[in-house]
Parts: structure tokens; C-alpha cells; sequence
């Protein structure tokens, strides 16, 4: 263990349970003493005044009317003068690549809006840099002082036979990992349909899973709720953020799965199913609040899991039933109900000190017993975690890319218009629309439609560097004039997407990108007018998370320089080849009909 593990490391608590009793007992002090809380208990759903909470060794100790008696020479006495002691909020599934930058600049970010655990799933860089990657996040992890567990991933690639990524993992792989400290469970299972038909490698994974009791992610990207739903929950998956609709997460709810209820910067998902609870009266302990995808900018101007809850408080939840949706939910849904997700003796010492609990006012955040952050400042020293140089040059095109390689070419004796498919991109969600359009054919070349808010995409292959394309068009971003836009954060295998209405400022963006390593770029008439490097996998930055919000500010405003309205447009670039989430997607094999799983022509 490095000396960074082991500052971060919090004891076992058999290491500890004697020094906690006798804290308790009043036969030793006290590391840490919060006098005169209003304690939000979420076992019991109650609020507690008048409450005195002892700290040792990182861990609750005492939790009653008055800890007097465990208050020494060298005890730490908080005041809390009647305001609420909360458990610190766990974020159960989400990506720090999906923040642009590393896990410890993700930790620093989000700890002062009062994250103190998180569920992370690394498939992104797995789907580059394979396990190597994986293990790469999973040590960076363990330095933090925070929690960060690591999902494996289970889908690299995500869909196989329709993309093919940097990297291939499989139940191997997942039984190896399963061994790591950090590893509490298999990531998000895209494949749902393998999941339904008994494929091998999804049998296998979620077998390994179970093996080593950990949990088994969900991810069934449907709306189909019969019988392919049923064989997915029979398959083992125990959760599921991807319902969009009441109706889904009753569903999830009814068949013994956790309903994660997702708000991340473009996926607002929580306010239709948590009718769920507010009409249908439906049992809100099975229910948890997560993020998925939250960007850097999200993260330093509005928050992290704190939006999630407040966002959920108006939706019509209680205070505590919110709460309690991102603390004890999440640790029992993890088996981890005995470390954290509430401020009661044994547990860690995650906690936050809030003024005013409907708008979840946080005054002080606490990790292990110890202040990190205060006022919506950090206070704790989170040193740069190094990444290697094998996790930087992975942007490879091959060759340098033209105009020409981004033109859709008419097949021969097509007359002056042809019909395609259009990727049609819905505001706010995940999933697309599978639309057809009819184009000009000019001098044989396909040409975009500006009037009908049609622009070119493609996907270029990045990680062998073959040099191809796949070229195909997008509907919703409403470019207007000569611009384009490109990145190699392109879920799930992360090949660069290119979206634009000028052939030429595609090839400019594209170039822009595999010279610099990987990241965000966008041209307009030939010149560059914003860029995020993201060296490190070509997805995240290794630069402080304020920094890399104020580039992708810039590209923000870029991009509604060119017409593009869309709340958090370059996510939904993002997610454009994301081949699990119907309806229509691009890859590096084509254009993928996401509904029946198969690669589509083009040109209809």
C-alpha cells in the first residue's frame, strides 16, 4: 500500500470495535464531538433533536442526548447549534470519465456539494485501455478520502458484432477483478438482449458476480416491458437506471430490482418516476438516486448528488424519503449498510453539517471523521494522482482525413434526391428517434439539409488505426453555416465522433484531435473556436475540473454561436454511437438499428 492509500485507508471496523465502545462507554475520548444536532436517522425516518455524535478512529462511536463523556483534551467539539447532521450522499451509479477529468479532480469537485461515496463505472476507459485501464481507476480510487467503489465493467464491448472498441473483456477478466479491494460488483449489463438469450459471456460474467457476492449493475435500455424484460431480471441484473417512465421503475420495483432514478446534465429521468412513490404509493426504500453522466461544468456551478436530491424534494418527495434514496438505499442495494449510508455507531464517518434541509444547505462536509470541505470550499489536499504514458497516446487515426472522407456518395444512376436514415436526437435523454429523410444528390455526393436540420456525422476508428469511416446523417443539433464539431468521448467504444455541416471543418476537427491526443474540438469556418484536450484515454483531462469547465464553457457557447439550442449538446454528441440504447446509432461497422440489434444500410 502507498503512503497516499494508506492516509486515505479507514480502519476495519473489528480492527476498531473495542476503541468504539469505550468511546462510547466514556473510557476513552472522543477523535471528534458534534454537539446539539438535529440527527436525520434514516433507519428509523426520524429527526432527532438535541443529539450529540462521537467520532473515533473514522467511525461513528456514540449517536444520543449527550456525549460529555467521550469529550477529551484533544477531542475536536463542532457546534452544530441545531442544525442537521445528514449521512454523506452516495452517488450509485455513475462515470467519472462522463466529468472529463480523473477521479481524484472528480472527488474534488463534487466532495464540497457533499458526495462522500461513490459506484463508479469505468467501462469507458475500459472499452480503450481494456483491464489495464480498469486497474488504472480502481488504485486511483483507493487514494481518495472518500469512498469510491469500482463496478467491473461488464459489456467491453458493449454490443458485440455491432462495434468493436479498443478492448475485449469477458468473465475471465471479471473473476480476476472481482478480487480487487475496490471492486464491488459488475458494471451496468448493456447487453440485455444476451443477457435474455443466455449468451456465454454475459452467463458468465454475472456467474462470477455472484461467486464473489458482489453486486450485479442492470442496464435494460427498452421500453419493452414483456417477455425479454423478464428473461433480462431472471438473468440476475439487480438494478436499473435506464427507465424513463413511471411505469418503468414500477416495473423494476416489482420484480426485486432497485429503481435508480437518474438527473445527470442531460438525463433528467427522476421526476416522471418518482411518481412511482408520490401517486402510486409504491415502496420508496427500493428506490435510489444516482447521476450517470454529469459534466465538469455540472459539477463546479450547480452540484453534484445535492442537485439530485434537491431536484427529487421538488418533485414531491419528503426530505428524508430523498435522503434516504441517496444514502441507505444505495449501501444496502451494495451490502455496505454496515459501512456507510447513516450517521449510527460502527458505520464511517461520512456526515454533513446542513442548515437548511428542503434546500439541503450544506454548511460542512465530513469524510472518516475528518473536515474536507466547508462553506462550498474543499479543504482537504488531494495530490495529483500521475497517470502512465501507456494511457496517454491512444488517439490513432492512421492518416491524416480530407473533406472527401466525410461525403456521403449516392449509388450509381440515383437521381436527384435519395432517402436515409436519420439519427434523430431527443433533448435530455438517452434514447434516439430512427428517422428518414429525403436529400440532394449533388454531383453524385448526398448533401445535408440545413432546413431540415440535417448535418453529417461520422465515426472514425481510433483505436488500430485503420483509418476508416463509417459516414452517416444526424438530425437536432440545428448548426447553421460551415462548422463542426469533434470528440473521441464517444460511448461506448470511444472511436472519435464528427458532426458537422462542412466537410472540410470535419477533417479540421478531426486532425485537430489526433494531434493533441483526444478530446473536445469545434470549428467554424475554418478556425478553431474551442478545445478540451482529454489526454488520458482521449477522455478525461489532467487538469483541475474548474479549469476544464471554463474550455468547455467556450465550447458550450460555440456551439450556440452555430445555431445548437440543445440543453448539454455535446453529451448528446457523445452519446451518438452508444449502440445499446435504441433507437438508431452509428459505429465503426455502420448504422446500427438499435431495436433489432443489426447493422442497417444508410441509403434506404
Amino acid at each position: 500500500m502507498s503512503d497516499r492509500e494508506d492516509r486515505a485507508a479507514v480502519a476495519p471496523f473489528e480492527a476498531v470495535a473495542s476503541q468504539l465502545v469505550d468511546v462510547a462507554m466514556g473510557r476513552k475520548p472522543a477523535d471528534l464531538v458534534v454537539k446539539a444536532a438535529r440527527w436525520v436517522n434514516v433507519h428509523s425516518g426520524e429527526i432527532l433533536p438535541n443529539t450529540d455524535i462521537a467520532v473515533a478512529a473514522g467511525r461513528f462511536a456514540y449517536c444520543g442526548p449527550d456525549a460529555s463523556h467521550a469529550v477529551g483534551p484533544q477531542t475536536v467539539v463542532v457546534e452544530a447549534q441545531g442544525r442537521y447532521v445528514v449521512p454523506g450522499l452516495c452517488d450509485a451509479h455513475m462515470h467519472v470519465e462522463s466529468g472529463m477529468v480523473t477521479v481524484t479532480e472528480f472527488c474534488r469537485a463534487v466532495i464540497p456539494h457533499g458526495t462522500t461515496s461513490m459506484f463508479i463505472d469505468p467501462h469507458e476507459i475500459a472499452n480503450v485501455l481494456g483491464l489495464d485501464g480498469v486497474r488504472l481507476m480502481h488504485d486511483e480510487a483507493l487514494t481518495q478520502p472518500v469512498n469510491v467503489w469500482v463496478e467491473m465493467p461488464s459489456c467491453v464491448p458493449s454490443a458485440p458484432g455491432l462495434e468493436e472498441g479498443g478492448a475485449v473483456l469477458g468473465p475471465t477478466e471479471v473473476a480476476e477483478a472481482m478480487g480487487w479491494p475496490g471492486i464491488i460488483g459488475l458494471g451496468e449489463v448493456m447487453n440485455f438482449p444476451g443477457v435474455a438469450n443466455n449468451d456465454a459471456t454475459m452467463v458468465g460474467e454475472i456467474a462470477a458476480t455472484w461467486a464473489a457476492h458482489k453486486t450485479v449493475g442492470g442496464h435494460f435500455a427498452s421500453p419493452d416491458l414483456g417477455r425479454a424484460f423478464h428473461g433480462y431480471v431472471a438473468g440476475g441484473p439487480e438494478d436499473d437506471h435506464e427507465g424513463t417512465r413511471m411505469e418503468d421503475a414500477a416495473a423494476r420495483v416489482r420484480q426485486g430490482m432497485k429503481a435508480m432514478l437518474r438527473l445527470g446534465s442531460a438525463w433528467y429521468d427522476v421526476a416522471e418516476q418518482v411518481r412511482a412513490i408520490t401517486e402510486m404509493g409504491l415502496d420508496s426504500r427500493h428506490f435510489i438516486l444516482c447521476t450517470d453522466d454529469c459534466h465538469s461544468g455540472t459539477l463546479v456551478r450547480e452540484g453534484h448528488m445535492n442537485r439530485v436530491v434537491r431536484h427529487a424534494i421538488s418533485r414531491g418527495l419528503k426530505p428524508m424519503t430523498a435522503i434516504q434514496m441517496a444514502t441507505i438505499n444505495t449501501a444496502e442495494h451494495f451490502k455496505l449498510e454496515r459501512e456507510i449510508g447513516s450517521v449510527t455507531p460502527g458505520r464511517r464517518a461520512d456526515f454533513l453539517i446542513v442548515s437548511n434541509l428542503a434546500e439541503l444547505t450544506i454548511d460542512a462536509v465530513y469524510g472518516r471523521g475528518v473536515r474536507l470541505a466547508a462553506s462550498g470550499r474543499l479543504e482537504a489536499d488531494l495530490p495529483v494522482y500521475p497517470y502512465p504514458k501507456s494511457a496517454i497516446d491512444t488517439v490513432r487515426l492512421g492518416r491524416a482525413l480530407s473533406a472527401e472522407d466525410f461525403r456521403v456518395m449516392a449509388p450509381r444512376g440515383a437521381g436527384a434526391t435519395v432517402d436515409v436514415r436519420v439519427i434523430g436526437v431527443v433533448e435530455n435523454q438517452a434514447p434516439t428517434r430512427a428517422l428518414t429523410a429525403t436529400l440532394k444528390v449533388r454531383d453524385q455526393v448526398v448533401m445535408p439539409d440545413a432546413d431540415q436540420d440535417i448535418c453529417r456525422i461520422a465515426l472514425v476508428e481510433r483505436h488500430r488505426g485503420s483509418g476508416t469511416l463509417t459516414n452517416g446523417f444526424v438530425s437536432g443539433f440545428g448548426y447553421r453555416g460551415r462548422c463542426a464539431m469533434a470528440s473521441t468521448v464517444a460511448h461506448d467504444s470511444h472511436h472519435m465522433i464528427v458532426v458537422g455541416t462542412s466537410e472540410a471543418d470535419m477533417a479540421l476537427a478531426a486532425n485537430r484531435l489526433g494531434a493533441v491526443g483526444g478530446g473536445v474540438v469545434f470549428f467554424a469556418d475554418g478556425v478553431e473556436q474551442a478545445l478540451v484536450e482529454m489526454p488520458i484515454a482521449g477522455l478525461m483531462s489532467n487538469e483541475r475540473a474548474e479549469i476544464v469547465a471554463e474550455k468547455a464553457d467556450r465550447l458550450i457557447a460555440a456551439m450556440r454561436a452555430a445555431g445548437c439550442e440543445l440543453n448539454n449538446a455535446y453529451m448528446q454528441h457523445s452519446l451518438l454511437a452508444l449502440v445499446v440504447i435504441p433507437a438508431l446509432r452509428i459505429s465503426d461497422k455502420g448504422i446500427v438499428d438499435v431495436d433489432n440489434f443489426q447493422i442497417v444500410d444508410l441509403i434506404v
